[in-house]
């Protein structure tokens, strides 16, 4: 029998933004499948998770592949009986200037943070219930809207995602599926940890009109607002998480 608490797969969840989301929306009283790809990553987050009195259960697939996300999506629906949420957190990074871009880095970029979410998406929206609908929340990026160099990749995919955001929100919506994305400004995580530097934060901060960095929980509130009921009338929009850098003349 399906669950009367509703479900939500966010990948990537072994760390950063990811892990944070979880918590969040175990501790509001959704279940939270954790994806990663590194079965020690996801096995640390649902043990925080129920440690704090959350539901949470590891998935452990590579969402970069149409079958590993199928496999995924398919995993909360038996445990659970339902899916009701999705974040498309999971992506892998590299900065690298154009005449240095490499073909296989492209397509790892690609695999992860395009054309999984792709996949993602039309899984979610096969397993959401036609009645009720569901939720789906790209993570994108502040690199959507203005870039920097070395960017060319990650900035691309990342408008992609946002482009993409509202072609399924217009599509989805008629089925109650509602479709956003939540773009962070430079956020302090794990992965984040070696392109930055003192001085770099400090720049970033003296350009943010609210004059501090983001944290993964400052995000994660974005997404779960995005997932939640306060957002019931909203979709194929991409909501700013950065500060205000993105509107500041400097």
């Amino acid at each position: 029998m399906p669950s009367d608490r509703r479900s939500v797969l966010i990948t990537g969840a072994g760390n950063g933004i990811g892990r944070a989301t979880a918590a969040l929306m175990a501790e509001r009283g959704w279940v939270v499948g954790v994806n990663d790809l590194k079965e020690e990553f996801a096995a640390e987050t649902v043990r925080r998770i129920r440690e704090a009195g959350g539901e949470a259960f590891p998935v452990v697939q590579n969402v970069s592949s149409r079958e590993g996300i199928e496999a995924a999506i398919a995993a909360v629906v038996d445990e659970t009986g339902r899916l009701d949420g999705l974040v498309n957190n999971a992506a892998w990074v590299r900065y690298q200037a154009i005449p240095e871009i490499a073909p296989e880095t492209v397509e790892r970029m690609l695999n992860v943070g395009f054309t999984g979410i792709i996949w993602a998406i039309q899984a979610a929206a096969a397993a959401m219930d036609d009645t009720c609908g569901g939720t789906i929340v790209n993570v994108a990026s502040a690199a959507g809207f203005r870039s920097a160099p070395r960017s060319l990749v990650y900035s691309g995919i990342k408008a992609g995602v946002m482009g993409m955001t509202r072609a399924a929100a217009v599509e989805l919506g008629p089925r109650n599926i509602r479709v956003n994305a939540v773009a962070p400004s430079a956020i302090p995580t794990e992965g984040t940890e070696k392109h930055r530097s003192a001085e770099r934060d400090a720049k970033r901060i003296a350009a943010t009109p609210l004059q501090r960095l983001g944290t993964v929980d400052d995000i994660a509130r974005a997404i779960g607002y995005l997932l939640g009921e306060e957002s019931d009338f909203i979709t194929g929009q991409v909501l700013s998480a950065d500060g205000g850098i993105g509107i500041a003349i400097n």
